[in-house]
């Protein structure tokens, strides 16, 4: 019976990767009924990370809000003028900005308006643009385990906190850890592939005038727009900075009224209306933003999947437990390869901690090995052909292959 119940999961995870997009959180609740009322597995134990579809959904609405007011456009705008001063170094820099921005607004999305950038830097030094543009994206994606208002990070926290690991002490290891093996990535990615003066298909397009430099591009910068960036980073480093008052290893404020989650949620919110007020944008214009889209997609997504997952968890957690258990803490490298699969099916990290991170814990696995592991859940993100990050990689270079398109007239095109 297990194996028929693993099957479905299975299953309604397949579906929702071919669906795409929403589509997993989609099929998800769909495999719940399925468990539930077909084969009757009870729903009662199920995890419903209700906290971090919240905090996405808080933190996203800040973002949305700063978008609207110009403040994306104003960070990608500093971005490419860093990388424009110096395209000698575009393979680590790259790589630095969209762990950066990832870093500060919990989410890859923020980095994807730079990669084009990115290729326009690398070209004018005549440096080889897949170089710069996959580690890029490698940073982009595993900033997310050391973002400090990120769902993944934040739920982690709160599975480790009971066991003596608090939220300072993960992001002092995530952060240092995660940005010092994307700058390993950057060292490697350095030395892939051939230097565009040595690429035949390259510079015969060159020759035949189907590649062009663009020079910088001017953005139309809203007044607005600092401000708005001003308003949410000054939200983040509170949100921090309270995180640490009321932490076990400071305890600046004991008992505290208001838990690290719920003044991420608060404190987000409260960001959103002082840009909207400050700036006095239109509130109306921030559901229709593109970041607030793709945050809600998220929401479903986590939604779906851990609901799932843990169904199907829960019920047999004994069972995994002695199955897996020993095996684990035999093999505890075992646990990091698990979370990189099936971050490939789980398309979040997000849904991958919530779905995976508390059966871990629950069989035995030591926090720290956990904590080691833990970035393993971005891993694999970046190898999913249906991925917005990877997508839009291949979009480009597709755009290379036929010379045609709006984008090859403004973004000049590239080999990977």
């Amino acid at each position: 019976m297990v194996a028929i119940e693993l099957a479905v999961v299975l299953l309604f995870i397949y579906l929702g990767a071919r669906i795409g997009g929403i589509g997993i959180g989609l099929a998800g609740g769909a495999g719940v009924i399925a468990l539930s009322l077909v084969l009757g597995v009870p729903t009662s134990q199920a995890y419903i990370p209700v906290d971090v579809i919240l905090i996405i959904m808080s933190v996203i609405t800040a973002i949305a809000a700063m978008q609207v007011a110009g403040g994306m456009d104003w960070l990608v705008q500093i971005a490419e003028d860093f990388l424009r001063k110096h395209p000698e170094r575009i393979t680590f820099y790259a790589p630095i900005v969209t762990f950066l921005m990832t870093l500060m607004a919990g989410t890859g999305h923020t980095a994807f308006s730079t990669l084009p950038v990115i290729a326009e830097v690398a070209k004018g030094q005549g440096v080889r643009p897949s170089r710069p543009l996959s580690i890029a994206v490698v940073a982009s994606q595993i900033a997310i385990t050391a973002s400090p208002i990120s769902a993944a990070v934040v739920a982690f926290a709160a599975m480790l906190a009971p066991m003596g690991v608090d939220y300072l002490t993960l992001l002092a290891v995530c952060i240092p850890t995660t940005f010092i093996a994307c700058m390993v990535g950057a060292f490697v990615a350095n030395f892939m592939g051939s230097e565009l003066k040595d690429d035949p298909v390259y510079q015969e397009r060159l020759a035949q005038g189907l590649i062009k430099l663009s020079d910088a591009k001017e953005r139309n910068i809203l007044p607005t727009a600092k401000t708005a960036t001003y308003i949410f980073l000054a939200a983040i480093g509170f949100v921090v900075c309270y995180a640490a008052a009321i932490s076990g290893s400071i305890g600046l404020i004991e008992d505290p009224a208001l838990g690290r989650n719920e003044a991420i949620m608060t404190v987000m919110l409260a960001a959103a209306a002082a840009i909207t007020l400050v700036t006095k944008i239109d509130a109306s214009k921030i559901p229709s933003a593109a970041t607030f889209r793709s945050g809600m997609t998220a929401c479903v997504c986590v939604l779906g999947v851990a609901w799932l997952g843990s169904t199907f968890v829960n019920a047999h957690v004994d069972g995994i437990k002695e199955l897996a258990g020993a095996l684990l803490e035999d093999y505890p490298w075992m646990l990091a390869m698990v979370l990189f699969f099936a971050s490939m099916l789980l398309y979040s990290q997000g849904a991958t901690t919530v779905a995976l991170m508390p059966a871990a814990l629950a069989i035995g696995v030591a926090p720290l090995t956990a904590v080691a592991s833990f970035a393993a859940v971005s891993a694999c993100l970046y190898c999913q052909p249906t991925q917005p990050c990877w997508l839009r990689l291949k979009w480009m270079t597709q755009v290379r292959r036929e010379s045609v398109t709006m984008y090859s007239t403004t973004h000049s095109s590239f080999r990977v």
